[in-house]
């Protein structure tokens, strides 16, 4: 009888654990889903094959095809998977809110990044493509705080499990707002933690290129690092979303689960 109540207490636990994850991207609709300040979706994703695809041009130019799930969420644990084009790019999003002056989802939600971190480069920077001729195209400068799983320019990466261009990678995010602490697993490995508000969060945030003082305002030549983004990092909630940087990125399998 011992045994059969332990049998049958794990089998509901199980269950139950299996239940508060919820599919935002279930592999057969789109529903949900939304363009960037729009009400309808963006019509460069496609699925195939149960996978969500972003039809694009592998050139690195984004032509605003960012996609925002349509709920809300403040602590959460955020499960999917991504595979990437040689050379790819793209990233996940938190805490976006869309705000009327502000024209991308990055500017208000931080982003997780998704990248090929051994082929990637940014094209207009042509004392790189010079030195990556050398390599092959293997780009070795690349900062870790820009490579995947980083949060992007504010969080490095250190060593990490990763599945290079055209396999998957499994990503997990964690926001607790509760406990002030984010966390990133990828492939099963546990690789950061970052607080999500307060000083140690706005410190993060001065050393990046999202940092918000006017000293990096209308310096010639222009603060190569610096972008306006006052409303950056703001918010202790906000929406999904998935990036469009011109660049045929996959996922699959995305869930979530709202932490109590």
């Amino acid at each position: 009888m011992n045994k059969l109540f332990i049998f049958l207490f794990i089998s509901t636990s199980l269950i139950s654990q299996e239940s508060d994850w919820k599919y935002l991207f279930d592999g057969s609709s789109l529903e949900g889903w939304h363009q960037y300040k729009s009400d309808k979706m963006s019509e460069a994703w496609y699925i195939k094959d149960g996978e969500l695809v972003l039809n694009s041009s592998n050139d690195n130019i984004s032509r605003g095809n960012d996609i925002l799930y349509e709920k809300e969420f403040s602590n959460f644990e955020l499960s999917l998977e991504w595979k990437i084009p040689r050379g790819g790019n793209s990233g996940v999003f938190f805490n976006v809110v869309e705000i009327d002056e502000v024209d991308a989802p990055w500017k208000t939600g931080p982003e997780i990044q998704i990248l090929d971190n051994n082929y990637f480069f940014d094209t207009s920077q042509q004392d790189l493509l010079d030195y990556l001729k050398k390599f092959n195209g293997k780009n070795e400068k690349l900062s870790n705080y820009h490579k995947a799983p980083a949060l992007y320019d504010l969080k490095p990466i250190g060593e990490i499990k990763y599945n290079p261009h055209g396999e998957w990678n499994h990503l997990v995010l964690r926001v607790d707002n509760k406990k002030n602490e984010g966390s990133i697993t990828l492939n099963g490995q546990y690789v950061y933690s970052f607080p999500l508000y307060g000083k140690e969060w706005d410190k993060l945030i001065s050393r990046s290129k999202f940092n918000s003082d006017n000293y990096f305002s209308g310096l010639s030549p222009d603060h190569i690092f610096y972008t306006y983004a006052p409303y950056f990092g703001k918010f202790q909630s906000g929406k999904i979303g998935l990036q469009d940087h011109g660049w045929s990125v996959r996922f699959r399998n995305i869930k979530i689960k709202e932490l109590k």
